[in-house]
């Protein structure tokens, strides 16, 4: 599996994953489960879409994670 999330995007999706898991379990919900799977894609350096598309946004490529 080769990382293809880096830099600013892997932060981004850190923060974003906590902030929704943190607001599903203080809602209730089950959000929290989208929050998990954006935190795992930061944590993991890994995003499936991402491998899909061709896209990465990781700068040292041909790292594997």
């Amino acid at each position: 599996m080769m990382a293809n999330v880096g830099g600013i995007d892997r932060i981004l999706r850190a923060i974003v994953g906590i902030a929704i898991i943190v607001w599903s379990v203080m809602a209730g919900n089950f959000w929290w489960i989208l929050g998990a799977i954006i935190l795992a894609t930061a944590v993991f350096k890994f995003c499936l879409l991402y491998k899909l598309l061709g896209v990465s946004t990781d700068k040292a490529k041909g790292n594997a994670s």
